[in-house]
């Protein structure tokens, strides 16, 4: 009884964790009903005989969780079926003109001949990769036509009832795959590409909390439980063979949503090298701070504002390609947090050659060197995965991102003039600068707008557009963010100045 309760639970966590599977389930079920038809129905079975087992066969290996996967293999059951049957209806007919006593020679070389260059063919990488299938059906076809065919008369009368049975069982779990809950794995990898994109970017900008925090005895549990949400990324390594998986399924389906015929799944495939590349550094950078070998708070203090600069912009240029991908939307967001981490990594370079780490013991150092070297290259990897989601979102037609405005009610003449640009920043730590056009004597005021004093400016709106942002990089290592102001009626220098400020930390 209670092994019965075992397999029970273990039913419903399978059930619970992905809800389809039931659901699949349910379908390949009602194919094999639909098929078995051929053989319980007189009239059909009068047709077919026999016969009509091979669409009861065909359903049970081809219906897959997927329509990529069951459409790939339903094409490769048919395909290979056919042109096996073909050849094999000729090795009939060629071995049968040298004679009876020739012909099983003749059928045993054709057999051994197309067995052997079939098997050795299905090596090939790519063969392997798509089409493996097809080509084992396509030996067993061959052989089974051919050898049958030697104690069969109606040799084309088997091969045209067994290619139709194939057919109708291929048919019919596809038609079920596509229109009944359908499960598309292009969808699946693209899911799976988002998430392990927000399972690196949780782990950098955590980063700093976790290896910058000193440790209390009441607080042991916390910790713990922060380091397992820590630990998640370890996902992200195993995830290749899945992700190879789902991308070669996906070539197979037809277009769906957002997903077109030709839909560049090999770009993903790119980009998921490149995380998993990412999540190897951080695997190793994760053992640091699980590391017997522990810095002194004071001397990890040193460095503290850079290395947490580096690891907290790389989280959020990855979640910014996160979201990218997600919306399936262009947007250069995750452009500023890569430059604000190299700018971040100058900043380590001119402490290091300031000789602050010179008292330092030598274990102590190689652990720390260690953690900055990891962290130097995890803030490359992120240029390069964010240049990669660029080439994604180019090769699969991303909509460009929309553009924003916040309007007043008060609108002037466009023949009113701006001024010059006063930077305004933000209070957040994204570290943007947004330069909003306003009147000369704003400007020419900027430290006194800062406290109580009121200057006049035409302000009306605030239009943000992503693709006319211009992106600038200052001596003092921020990134300025310029966008266009339309100016109109008037208020306060202050306001201005709030408005800014709460317009960049809402972007």
């Amino acid at each position: 009884m209670e092994k019965v309760r075992e397999i029970w639970r273990e039913g419903r966590r399978v059930g619970k964790e992905d809800p389809r599977r039931i659901v699949h389930a349910f379908k390949v079920g009602l194919a094999l009903a639909l098929v078995s038809s051929f053989y319980y129905y007189q009239p059909l079975y009068d047709n077919f005989g026999v016969n009509a087992m091979w669409a009861v066969m065909t359903v049970v290996v081809v219906f897959e969780f997927s329509v990529g996967a069951t459409l790939g293999k339903g094409i490769n059951r048919a395909v290979a079926t056919l042109v096996a049957g073909g050849l094999g209806v000729g090795a009939h007919h060629l071995a049968s003109l040298s004679g009876p006593t020739i012909e099983p020679i003749l059928l045993a070389i054709f057999v051994f001949v197309q067995a052997a260059l079939s098997t050795f063919v299905r090596f090939f990488p790519r063969v392997k990769a798509r089409y493996d299938y097809g080509i084992l059906i396509f030996i067993l076809t061959f052989s089974l036509i051919s050898v049958s065919g030697f104690r069969e008369d109606e040799i084309l009368d088997l091969a045209h009832k067994r290619l139709s049975t194939v057919i109708m069982g291929g048919v019919s779990c596809v038609l079920i795959s596509i229109f009944i809950c359908p499960v598309w794995a292009g969808q699946d990898l693209h899911s799976l590409l988002a998430s392990n994109f927000d399972t690196l970017s949780h782990f950098l900008q955590e980063f700093g909390e976790e290896y910058f925090e000193e440790t209390h005895d009441g607080d042991v549990k916390k910790v713990e439980k922060r380091r397992r949400n820590l630990e998640r990324y370890k996902s992200v390594l195993n995830s290749k063979s899945n992700e190879e998986a789902l991308a070669n399924f996906a070539k197979w389906e037809p277009r769906h949503g957002q997903f077109r015929f030709r839909h560049p799944w090999k770009q993903y495939l790119s980009v998921a090298a490149l995380l998993r590349q990412c999540a190897y550094r951080i695997d190793a950078l994760n053992s640091y701070i699980n590391s017997d070998v522990q810095i002194p708070m004071d001397i990890k203090k040193k460095l503290e504002d850079p290395l947490r600069r580096m690891s907290s912009e790389s989280g959020k240029s990855i979640k910014e390609a996160s979201i990218s991908l997600k919306k399936m939307r262009k947007s250069s967001s995750s452009d500023i947090h890569v430059l604000n981490s190299q700018s971040a990594c100058k900043d380590l370079s001119t402490l290091l050659k300031s000789g602050i780490l010179n008292n330092v013991e030598p274990l102590q150092m190689i652990a720390l060197t260690t953690t900055v070297s990891l962290l130097i290259d995890i803030v490359n990897l992120t240029e390069k995965i964010s240049e990669a989601v660029h080439e994604l979102a180019s090769a699969a037609r991303f909509k460009n991102k929309k553009k924003s405005s916040v309007s007043s009610e008060k609108t002037v003449p466009d023949s009113l003039s701006t001024g010059r640009a006063m930077p305004i920043k933000s209070h957040n730590d994204d570290d943007h600068v947004v330069t909003i056009l306003c009147d000369v004597d704003l400007a020419n005021n900027v430290d006194q707008s800062r406290g109580e004093s009121s200057v006049d400016c035409h302000h009306v709106a605030i239009r943000i557009e992503d693709e006319d942002s211009v992106h600038e990089k200052h001596e003092d290592g921020e990134i300025h963010v310029h966008t266009s102001c339309v100016l109109c009626g008037q208020t306060n220098a202050s306001d201005v100045l709030d408005s800014g400020n709460k317009r960049t930390s809402n972007n």
